[in-house]
Formats: C-alpha cells, sequence, structure tokens
C-alpha cells in the first residue's frame, strides 16, 4: 500500500447534525501537520471561516453553519493531500486552500496540486487557477510571455520550473536576463567586472533562486556556467539550444528587443518573456514592446500568452488592493 493510501485510510469524517461534523484522523504526523504548533492552524482555519474547532486526540469537531463547516472538511482535505506529496503544511496553505473552495472550485484545487514544483527546499503549488495555467505551459509550451502585476509569480514560478528542468537533465543551461534600464547603455562606465555591474539589476532573480534551491548549489552551477545571469544586451547573435531562457522586467523591454530575444530560440529550448505593463522604467513608456509583441504573437497558436490580475497577487492581501487603487484611479484620469 503506497503512502497516499495509507495516509488517505487514516482520515474519515461524518456529519453530525446540520452544524456539526467531526473528522477522525488517527495519523499522528498527518493530525500535528494539519493542526499546527499550538493548534495556529486550527485558529487560523477557524478566524477564516467563522467556525468553532474543538480539537481533543485524534479527533476534530466542527461547528458553525452549514456551509462553513463544509469548507473547513473541504479545506481540510486540500491540507491532507498537500502534506502527503510534500511533507509539510505551510502557513499560507490554510489561506489557500479556504480561498480556493470560497471560490467553490474543487478542480482548480486538484489542478494545483497536480502542478506541484518540487525543489530541494521547499514544494512550490499553484495558488490561483491563472498559477497553475501557468505552470503547466511553462512544462509544455516553447515560448510563453506572462502578463500582470507584482507578486502574481510569473518570474518565481518560472525560475523554478526552469531550475527543476536543470536539475532533471531535461535542459543543459538556464538563462534569465533582465534589460538593465537604470543603467541605459553605459554599463561600461560602472565600476567593476561584467558581474558586477550587472548583478544589482537581477537581484530578484538570485532572490528566487537562492530560495529555492540554496546558495551553494545554485553558486555552483553559475560558476559552470550551467546557470547564467546576464543582460539582455548579452542576448543579440546567440542561439539558446537546450536551454530555459526567461527574459524578466519585459516591460522595460523594446518591441525590437523582445523580437531579438525570442528569434534566439533553438534546438530543445523554452523561452519565457515576464513584465508588469503598470511598471515602465522606460524614458519613452511608449517604447515598452510587452503589450506589441503580446497583440502581434496572439494569433500565433503555439506561443501561449497568460495574463495575471490583481486576484493572482499572492503577497501581503494588502498589494491587491494597492493595485486595484491605482487601476481605479488610472481608469478615473482617463474618463
Amino acid at each position: 500500500m503506497s503512502k497516499l493510501d495509507k495516509l488517505q485510510n487514516n482520515f474519515t469524517y461524518k456529519k453530525i447534525d446540520k452544524e456539526s461534523i467531526n473528522i477522525q484522523i488517527s495519523n499522528n504526523n498527518l493530525l500535528m501537520a494539519i493542526v499546527g504548533s499550538f493548534n495556529e492552524n486550527l485558529l487560523s482555519l477557524e478566524k477564516l471561516t467563522k467556525t468553532t474547532i474543538f480539537f481533543r486526540g485524534n479527533s476534530l469537531t466542527i461547528k458553525g453553519q452549514s456551509e462553513n463547516t463544509l469548507l473547513v472538511l473541504e479545506s481540510i482535505k486540500f491540507l491532507i493531500d498537500k502534506f502527503i506529496l510534500t511533507n509539510v503544511i505551510e502557513k499560507n496553505d490554510i489561506v489557500i486552500s479556504v480561498k480556493k473552495n470560497i471560490e467553490n472550485n474543487k478542480k482548480s484545487n486538484v489542478q494545483s496540486l497536480d502542478q506541484l514544483i518540487k525543489t530541494p527546499k521547499k514544494s512550490v503549488i499553484a495558488r490561483s487557477e491563472k498559477q497553475s495555467e501557468y505552470i503547466k505551459s511553462l512544462k509544455t509550451n516553447d515560448i510563453i510571455l506572462a502578463l500582470g502585476p507584482a507578486g502574481t509569480g510569473k518570474s518565481f514560478l518560472a525560475v523554478s520550473v526552469a531550475i527543476t528542468l536543470l536539475m532533471e537533465k531535461k535542459v543543459e543551461r538556464v538563462i534569465l536576463s533582465r534589460p538593465a534600464v537604470e543603467a541605459g547603455e553605459k554599463l561600461g562606465f560602472l565600476p567593476g567586472d561584467m558581474k558586477e555591474k550587472v548583478d544589482p539589476y537581477l537581484r530578484p532573480l538570485y532572490d528566487a533562486l537562492y530560495d529555492l534551491f540554496g546558495f551553494e548549489k545554485i553558486q555552483k552551477k553559475i560558476d559552470t556556467g550551467e546557470i547564467e545571469i546576464a543582460p539582455l544586451a548579452f542576448m543579440r547573435g546567440r542561439t539558446l539550444k537546450n536551454c530555459f531562457a526567461i527574459l524578466d522586467e519585459a516591460q522595460n523591454a523594446t518591441e525590437t528587443q523582445i523580437k531579438m530575444f525570442l528569434t534566439r530560440i533553438g534546438e530543445n529550448s523554452k523561452l519565457v518573456v515576464n513584465g508588469d505593463p503598470s511598471q515602465i522604467d522606460l524614458i519613452n513608456k511608449s517604447q515598452s514592446g510587452l503589450i506589441k509583441s503580446k497583440e502581434t504573437l496572439k494569433h500565433i497558436e503555439e506561443i501561449k500568452i497568460v495574463e495575471f490580475d490583481h486576484t493572482d497577487v499572492v503577497r501581503h492581501p494588502l498589494v491587491s488592493k494597492i493595485i486595484r487603487a491605482y487601476q481605479k484611479k488610472s481608469t478615473d484620469d482617463k474618463n
């Protein structure tokens, strides 16, 4: 019997009355993961669902309005699946489990877990239906354009998939690139060697790499050339074979630069272009090629275009509200 079967067999539930459900979890490791340290996961579930959860022995009793107790039940099922796949339940998983079931989209839950990305330091799952679609595209399409606000996982998920494919030896190299807009075309006037010149502009990519795979593992692959981090200008004239290349912050690239990057694609390669059209740093914002490229390429069936919005933001809940406020102001100003 597999671990999946064993753990699922250790979970049973029954409806006591209209407002109460009892859950029995006989596997102690699974139970403690669901409950959390000092019952913190149960307390979060209570707050999010307006229910009361009584914990005694291997029994959880949920009391509240019928729809809310069912919400807790479905959330706990999701958390059990997450634990089976990753051996851990994180604080954000509680919010995700409730949010997904509030949206009454159980199918989306399954897709998220199917699109699991396992890395040495943590396991990454889709936190929205759009993220699930994006991860699937990163695995199946050769060219992907992702547009949307900060905090939607565009770069983080692309880096996760790219390095995972590298570790699995499905690609030979990962190339991470960004336009060094703040330096313009004057990198030569900055102090230090090329790495020192461009590193400040590529720091977010380094942060994602270290967070997922650890400093030593990533540094070793950078030293061997398996991971290359370079400004967009260095892509000109190259053919990218057997690699996974990501152009980040593409809202700061011109249409010509994005075309140059995409036409570098070679055998057994994937290219990803990420950007936020609301954060253009170019002096002449009309020169940004991200939206233009989306419109130009949207009719090519093999190119996947994924567009995120504020509902996909997975940072602090206030980020989504801030984005909506600025979007509303921008709309009001145009009117």
